[in-house]
């Protein structure tokens, strides 16, 4: 297990931090490898930041695995792409739940293959008592796709005379989104050197910090991660208001 990092001076810091993992293709290209070994080596990072969470008040950890849009990629990629999500499930199953860490999965499950949504299951079942931190892997997911999703549950229970049209509002449309169990988040996290949000978490993130680096991904450290939650403790958060 890494080494644990002291949370002195961090009480205000993120409860929430989403993170875009992005730059695994490149960080191999650049090493004369295949894309799917940076791939490997992000998910090997992946255990080493939700480690470094707890000790630094972060609750709730949520990653960007797999998006709606990343089908467009080779079939060989995709392919080994989803054959590392199924050995990454099997492999640190049982490390998630002796750490305490609660597992859960948003995106459209539907879409991936009969296995991988198995384990899945399985995997949140495993750690569903857990009480240590919230892991929440985004695969097959899109914020679009979701708002879309949550939109015909909700117009499905207008249809139905469960839910009136007049009590629609920015409050109710939360409870139909993959993520309705979870806190927003505080900040938002996007490695590599790419400043866009890529259609991640597109509701939830509306007042989030958002920080953009320049590492790549299998790079991204726990002393970076740190720097990071540091950074935003001293931002003034004002929602829209103004400061006293």
């Amino acid at each position: 297990m890494t080494e644990d990092l002291p949370a002195a001076g961090l009480r205000s810091g993120p409860r929430h931090v989403a993170i875009i993992m992005d730059g695994n293709g490149r960080w191999a290209q650049a090493r004369g490898r295949p894309r799917l070994f940076g791939h490997h080596a992000g998910a090997k990072r992946v255990k080493e930041i939700v480690r470094a969470c707890a000790p630094l008040g972060v609750e709730y950890l949520t990653i960007f695995g797999f998006s709606t849009e990343n089908w467009k990629r080779t079939q060989a990629e995709v392919a080994g792409l989803m054959s590392l999500f199924r050995q990454y499930i099997r492999k640190e199953a049982r490390s998630l739940k002796a750490e305490g860490v609660r597992v859960r999965f948003i995106g459209d499950r539907l879409g991936l293959d009969a296995k991988l949504q198995a384990l899945m299951d399985e995997l949140e079942e495993l750690t569903a008592e857990n009480t240590g931190v919230n892991l929440t892997i985004a695969l097959n997911y899109g914020g679009r796709d979701e708002v879309a999703r949550a939109t015909q549950r909700l117009a499905q229970d207008v249809a139905n005379g469960t839910l009136k049209p007049e009590n629609v509002n920015e409050e109710t449309l939360p409870k139909y989104l993959d993520t309705c169990v979870l806190p927003d988040p505080d900040l938002v996290v996007r490695t590599s050197g790419e400043a866009r949000i890529s259609n991640f978490l597109l509701w939830q993130s509306a007042y989030a910090e958002y920080e953009f680096i320049d590492t790549l991904w299998p790079d991204f450290s726990k002393e970076e991660f740190r720097k990071l939650v540091e950074a935003y403790s001293a931002r003034d958060r004002r929602f829209g208001a103004v400061s006293a």
